[in-house]
């Protein structure tokens, strides 16, 4: 029994499975496919190199200073004209830099969560998001999936049975199945929240990592959810990690501005502010080269996952179904019903191949016999290697 009085807060919850397989990821010869990490060589060093040296020069007294809580401003303009790809229209005032998507999960859940609160997530969802919002002791729900994403009819029927504050949701190449939620499932969400008075918060880091034309939009982009807001209740959150370095800690989010404002205080109770020279750096690249960046990056990415795709098909086709997303970082494969991921995950680390086993995104359990892998962390051959290692394994 621990000697230590710990908050109730604490009961029921672990370490973060993700990150401690991560440390695993660093034992020599191990392929990893488990964390969510961008490629090493999309990163622009030269470029930030360059930046961090012009900034510096012109404003590093501004920039060593402490900054305000909303965000360095020509970031948060940048941001207004960013998101209009996403068909959302907003103002500055409506903009609140975060040190990653993943504190905007936070400051959401902290402004709006009391103990005992239901949450609805999808089926399987995000690890950390699930972690924080039972952190915040919230009982937190799951909402049924296909291929096209959340399923309305599950979401309306939870809605009024439990009466959530929150409904959380990842739309584009879903963490952790790659899954996109089609434009009608957009159209039929928002229909139902712009119905009620639940807070949805609309989690886009992957946005932007976008491999092939969707079929099923009608126009070049997705709307975001936010996008159909009528009674200003979604919170967009936004990221630059995926797109220029995630150890930078720069996302945002977008929304009312009485809901940004306890956001804000929550914020400031926080880390006061998101690190100034990251948002200086990230505000110069983005302005210069983000566009041509992401270009590149989805370039390479989609290669990787055509040839994870490809080695799947060879060497574990007979023993597996899985994802084919049109973007973002995953794969997510069911195996038969017999096999346990986390058994296998073992077996797996002994012959130096590593992968997240599926069940700790399943918010109510379940998915024993499920595991995603990362393409975009591993080089080629790593990529060729490591699953034939899976395929000996399974």
């Amino acid at each position: 029994m621990s000697a230590y009085n710990f908050a109730n807060r604490m009961e029921g919850l672990n370490e973060n499975v993700i990150r401690e397989i991560f440390k695993l990821a660093q034992m020599p010869d191990l392929i990893s496919f488990a964390g969510g990490l961008p490629s090493p060589d999309s990163f622009p060093i030269n470029e930030i190199k360059e930046i961090i040296a012009k900034v510096m020069d012109q404003q590093g007294q501004k920039i060593l200073q402490y900054g305000v809580t909303e965000g360095y401003n020509p970031l948060r303009e940048f941001i207004v004209s960013w998101v209009k790809r996403y068909a959302i229209e907003t103002k500055v005032d409506n903009v609140l830099v975060v040190s990653g998507s993943s504190q905007g999960i936070d400051l959401a859940a902290k402004s709006f969560i009391n103990p005992g609160d239901y949450v609805l997530v999808e089926n399987p969802t995000f690890l950390s998001a699930i972690q924080t919002f039972k952190g915040y002791q919230a009982r937190v729900v799951p909402v049924e999936m296909d291929q096209d994403g959340m399923i309305p009819k599950d979401l309306e029927l939870k809605i009024l049975e439990f009466k959530p504050k929150l409904l959380y949701t990842i739309p584009h190449y879903q963490n952790p199945t790659g899954i996109t939620l089609s434009e009608e499932r957009r159209k039929a969400i928002m229909n139902i929240i712009n119905k009620s008075n639940v807070i949805v918060i609309e989690d886009d880091p992957y946005v932007e990592l976008r491999y092939y034309a969707d079929i099923r939009c009608k126009s070049d982009r997705l709307p975001a959810l936010k996008s159909m807001d009528t009674h200003s209740q979604v919170i967009y959150l936004g990221s630059f990690s995926k797109i220029i370095s995630p150890g930078l800690r720069v996302g945002y989010a977008v929304a009312d501005r009485e809901i940004l404002r306890r956001m804000i205080i929550c914020k400031q109770a926080n880390d006061l502010h998101t690190t100034t020279l990251s948002q200086v750096i990230v505000h110069e690249f983005a302005t210069t080269s983000l566009i041509k960046h992401i270009r590149s990056i989805n370039e390479d990415y989609s290669k990787k996952r055509n040839l994870m795709i490809e080695m799947l098909n060879m060497h574990i086709k007979s023993k597996a179904e899985w994802t084919e997303p049109d973007g973002g970082l995953f794969l997510w494969l069911t195996l038969d019903s017999h096999v346990n991921a986390s058994e296998l995950l073992k077996d797996a680390v002994d012959n130096k191949v590593a992968f997240i086993p599926g069940f700790p995104f399943y918010a109510e359990g379940g998915g024993e016999n499920t595991l995603r892998l990362n393409f975009s962390n591993a080089s080629f051959n790593e990529i060729e290697i490591g699953i034939k290692r899976l395929a000996q394994i399974l």
